[in-house]
């Protein structure tokens, strides 16, 4: 008996079984909550332009993400072992459609997330220590050539990169800190984003009925300084008002993303048929309902048309200003810091065990599929935390009237994978109607809820988003496309290298 428990503690790859149903549903969870549900629903409302449109935009999106996480449970309760969707699209369609999400997750989606929350936390962390900065460098922005690119290292950018060899660091020495500093963040930035809910409807309904009342007492009509969407269209027309809701999406969807990671971890986690789906579920639940009650706080205490002039669309702080007179972004500061350090810390955690499941397969470096002394893959954590920390100090460079502004590369990358990212997700929500006809007899300890209709309708929402984006925002968007093709050559070069011609086989 004491042998068979030991067995399912610990995994034939090595992985301890040490993620319980509240570990994994804090992964899902502080995964999600970054700095994105704070800033984000500025830009969604110059999009949309009214206050029943912007709160449209956040249930649209938490239908979508909890569809998904509904239809996605079935696939991680099926094949409960590490690396999450590279697994299952490896499952359903073949090892090279399982490589291209893993490579781009790799080359953009998970590595520059990681650079432009550490970034956010150093920004942030800026408005308490004033000379963490992006404009106090120790190394000037020296530009590549005349392109429209430089390197340079500010007081910023060399926080957001400690940050990043910190919890890459702390994360190599095994499973139980990693989680420890994931539930204690999480838990308090979860508390922190109820405060700011709970306090913000409380004092504007109190002391600022009257903005409630210009909000919620016109909700439909659309006002303020509107965005162009694409081809000239605002949400003052019809269809430029749908053309709206599906380009905010990028933003909502951004902000809620990263949901599936505790897939990744699928090895590691305790009865894992109960407890992925659960935790899928109920991290996904709660952070959406905390998503739309925040937006409804933001309404609360701000004006629609304060909301899309707000300075640097730092909607939280203005809405904890008015909590808060004169401490408000102080206070916001200080949460968005938590929020990111727990967010990154997720994020760090769980991305490696996808590396880790490649590099089984002979499709990514061979030191990333193997574990360390304290059973997890330290080489693929590492490696990620170089290519991350990497990210953090590219610059774009665009002349205004001679006047010279530094961006992010990782803000361009970020924008253009997210029409790629929504395609791999439709493609593993898809997958459970490929398995279910390739694999009809397989154990499904979990079935998706509302099978065949919630798969569908959200593959079909989110193709439509899809279709809107590439039409209409076709310079975020293509880039794309290009990024994941990169992946293409990878693939055979490593494949030819391991000289493993069916990697499914190794799996």
């Amino acid at each position: 008996m004491a042998t068979e428990a030991s067995e399912l503690e610990r995994p034939s790859e090595g992985f301890i079984r040490g993620l319980g149903l509240l570990d994994s549903t804090m992964i899902v969870a502080g995964s999600m909550i970054g700095s994105g549900i704070f800033i984000v629903s500025a830009d969604i409302a110059r999009q949309v332009g009214s206050p029943g449109w912007l709160l449209v935009v956040w249930i649209i999106t938490g239908l979508l993400t909890v569809g998904a996480a509904l239809s996605y449970g079935e696939l991680a309760a099926m094949m409960p072992k590490a690396g999450g969707m590279y697994v299952y699209l490896k499952e359903a369609y073949s090892p090279f459609w399982g490589f291209l999400y893993g490579w781009t997750h790799f080359l953009v989606i998970g590595t520059a997330t990681i650079a432009a929350v550490g970034v956010a936390f150093a920004r942030f962390t800026g408005i308490l220590i004033p000379w963490i900065s992006e404009t106090s460098y120790i190394v000037e922005p020296f530009r590549i050539g005349s392109s429209s690119y430089a390197f340079s290292l500010s007081t910023a950018q060399l926080i957001g990169i400690l940050m990043i060899v910190f919890l890459t660091w702390m994360n190599t020495r095994g499973l139980n800190l990693g989680k420890l500093v994931q539930n204690v963040f999480t838990f308090a930035k979860t508390g922190s984003l109820i405060a700011l809910i709970v306090l913000g409807i409380i004092v504007g309904l109190i002391s600022h009925g009257d903005v409630a009342a210009a909000n919620f007492g016109d909700l439909w009509t659309v006002r303020g300084s509107l965005q162009d969407v694409g081809h000239g269209l605002t949400s003052v027309a019809a269809f430029g008002l749908f053309v709206g809701l599906c380009v905010a999406q990028t933003n909502s969807l951004f902000s809620a993303d990263a949901w599936h990671n505790v897939t990744f971890t699928a090895g590691e986690v305790r009865n894992p048929q109960r407890n992925l789906p659960l935790s899928l579920l109920l991290g996904t639940g709660g952070v959406i309902v905390l998503y739309l009650l925040a937006n409804i706080a933001y309404l609360v205490t701000l004006r629609f048309e304060d909301i899309q002039k707000v300075a640097s669309d730092r909607v939280g702080s203005a809405s904890a200003d008015v909590i808060f007179p004169g401490w408000g972004a102080t206070l916001m500061a200080a949460a968005i810091m938590i929020s990111t350090f727990g967010c990154n810390n997720g994020l760090i955690f769980a991305g490696p065990r996808a590396y880790y499941a490649m590099a089984k397969d002979g499709l990514f470096f061979q030191a990333a599929g193997k574990l360390n002394k304290f059973h997890v893959p330290a080489w693929a954590i590492v490696i990620q935390g170089i290519w991350s920390a990497f990210y953090v100090l590219p610059r774009t460079v665009k002349e205004t009237d001679g006047k010279i502004t530094y961006g992010n590369v990782y803000g361009d990358l970020l924008t253009y994978v997210i029409s790629a990212a929504l395609i791999f997700y439709i493609l593993a929500i898809a997958a459970v109607f490929v398995l279910r006809f390739k694999r009809p007899d397989a154990e499904r300890p979990y079935r998706a809820v509302g099978y065949p209709i919630i798969p569908a309708l959200y593959c079909i929402g989110a193709f439509i988003v899809l279709v809107v984006l590439f039409v209409y925002q076709t310079t975020a968007t293509w880039p794309g496309l290009v990024i994941v093709l990169t992946g293409v050559p990878v693939y055979f070069i490593w494949r030819n290298l391991s000289g493993k011609t069916d990697p499914d086989s190794q799996s």
